[in-house]
């Protein structure tokens, strides 16, 4: 007969220890993994409606400056959009910062006349756009008006300001016509 040994439930230490440390290192990955997940949706899902507004209230603020240089009217040439990214819009005068310049405001209706496309490009938004200026004798619209395109997301920044002396209302408005969800 040969010796038969007896091993009923044994375990070392070292089992022990190397089994809490595949579990630790397990359970690190998976809750490493899972917030990186959670924490990119949230943010695609927020992003897109947080980014429309954000880009709706830099335009308003930029369009009411006076722009780079200064004259930026002058630099530009309505008969070819190449000139245009050597300038930073801005309808601001730049005798009364918060005085809008009929000189500016009208050039830039007849670059968002000649080329929308381009002009959404010189504002540094990536959303489509439309501007009023109301108020006395101005009733003033620039770009593509959001009912007339069926959009789905809009976002407005309502300011003062005067052309000339005539107190005006400038409501920026970006909008969307796709929906803003994750992705």
């Amino acid at each position: 007969m040969g010796i038969q040994k007896d091993f009923k439930a044994q375990f070392w230490s070292f089992d022990i220890i190397f089994a809490i440390v595949i579990f630790s290192v397990a359970l690190t990955i998976l809750t490493f993994t899972w917030f990186n997940i959670s924490n990119q949706l949230a943010i695609s899902y927020v992003g897109s409606g947080a980014l429309l507004g954000l880009q709706t209230q830099a335009l308003a603020t930029s369009l009411l400056s006076t722009g780079s240089p200064p004259n930026w009217q002058s630099a530009v040439s309505l008969g070819g959009a190449a000139t245009w990214a050597q300038v930073s819009v801005g309808l601001g005068s730049s005798q009364d910062k918060m005085s809008i310049s009929a000189r500016k405001l009208y050039t830039f209706i007849a670059m968002a006349a000649q080329n929308y496309s381009a002009t959404k490009q010189l504002l540094g938004i990536g959303y489509n756009y439309y501007i009023t200026i109301t108020g006395g004798p101005y009733n003033i619209a620039i770009g593509e008006n959001p009912t007339t395109f069926h959009a789905l997301n809009t976002y407005i920044v309502t300011s003062g300001s005067n052309i000339g002396g005539t107190p005006v209302i400038v409501r920026t408005m970006l909008w969307s016509n796709k929906p803003i969800a994750v992705g």
